[in-house]
């Protein structure tokens, strides 16, 4: 499963310009016969960037051999919140 997190780490909010597996958006990753199921969400409700962060996780994803199709959930509870960043990058952003 790491080398899913690794891929998606190359998916980027593009206003924070920050991964979105450091950014604390991924909530849960299933890995089943090729599928594969991320559970997320974006730092608003009203994300302007919503498709194309979206977008950016099933291109990423689907690159990959091992991987047949991608399931993508966007929810909004819990809510995001800073609190759920890495804190390499609430340093990074002056939350630390």
């Amino acid at each position: 499963m790491e080398f899913i997190k690794d891929c998606l780490k190359e998916v980027y909010d593009p206003e924070l310009g920050v991964n979105i597996v450091d950014l604390g958006l991924i909530y849960d990753l299933q890995f089943v016969d090729g599928i594969v199921s991320v559970v997320m969400t974006l730092t608003t409700p009203g994300c302007p960037m919503h498709d194309m962060i979206v977008g950016g996780v099933k291109r990423a994803l689907e690159a990959l051999p091992e991987i047949l199709s991608v399931e993508v959930e966007v929810v909004w509870e819990p809510a995001w919140s800073p609190s759920l960043m890495s804190d390499e990058v609430k340093e990074d952003l002056g939350y630390m």
